[in-house]
């Protein structure tokens, strides 16, 4: 169990009195201690409804978000992580831009070992767009450059 000292810095998991942001907001995210930080695992989030704004048309997009990350210290609260996805939804920018701006963000919050997003987004005008986006630290350099190219290949 952990304790509340472990816990300092998670503000929103349990608070009934959360507001859903109207805006992009990086600052919500919140990140906690990986207690098994000598092992290397997988952690996945998925995300099947994400929405943004055409920056253009301001027309609606819809996509399935995909995050894959091997956590180092710290790691992304789960609650946290759903308003900061659900701040994208008034945000207008291309697919590929949010998928980038996601995976920054995460880098940023916790420097992990590797980290992945990819974005399955619903087509419009009978094109589907998949952006894909990671970072590794130089112990996974090799997964980085293996995992972009099976995104080539498996064009999900």
């Amino acid at each position: 169990m952990r304790t509340q000292d472990e816990l300092t810095g998670v503000s929103l998991l349990g608070n009934k009195r959360v507001e859903y942001p109207t805006r992009y907001c990086p600052e919500i995210l919140e990140a906690f201690d990986n207690k098994h930080p000598e092992s290397e695992y997988l952690v996945t989030f998925m995300c099947p409804e994400f929405t943004s704004l055409c920056p253009m048309t301001g027309q609606p997009d819809f996509a399935k978000i995909i995050i894959n990350y091997i956590p180092r210290v710290k790691m992304v609260e789960s609650k946290s992580l759903k308003l900061y996805l659900f701040g994208f939804r008034n945000h207008g920018d291309f697919h590929e831009d949010c998928v980038s701006i996601i995976m920054k963000d995460l880098v940023r919050l916790m420097n992990p070992r590797y980290l992945e997003v990819i974005g399955l987004f619903t087509p419009r005008g009978g094109i589907s767009i998949y952006p894909f986006a990671n970072y590794a630290d130089e112990e996974h350099q090799d997964m980085k450059r293996s995992r972009m190219l099976a995104a080539f290949r498996n064009n999900f």
